[in-house]
C-alpha cells in the first residue's frame, strides 16, 4: 500500500473510483511486470520471458509511458 501511495497517489488527482481503479490496476501491472524491486536482487516479481542472449544497441531500447508518464517501462524494439 506505501508504494501504491507515495508511487501513484501523490501525483494523480482522483476524480472517481472508477478512475482510481483504473490507475491502480494500471500501477499493479507495471509493479509486478516492470518494476524493479530491491527485496529480490533487483529483478522483478512476474519475468516477461528468458533474457535476450544478445543485447541489442541502446537506440532500439524504447521508453513507454505508464500512467500517464508517471512512470515509464522499457522494452526493445522489435
Amino acid at each position: 500500500m506505501g508504494s501504491v501511495r507515495r508511487e501513484l497517489l501523490d501525483h494523480i488527482l482522483i476524480l472517481s473510483e472508477r478512475h482510481l481503479r483504473r490507475n491502480v490496476k494500471a500501477y499493479v501491472g507495471y509493479f509486478n511486470h516492470a518494476r524493479p524491486h530491491q527485496g529480490i536482487n533487483g529483478q522483478i516479481p512476474i519475468p516477461a520471458g528468458p533474457p535476450l542472449p544478445i543485447i541489442p544497441p541502446l537506440s532500439q531500447l524504447r521508453r513507454i509511458p505508464i500512467l500517464g508518464g508517471l512512470h515509464h517501462g522499457y522494452q526493445w524494439a522489435a
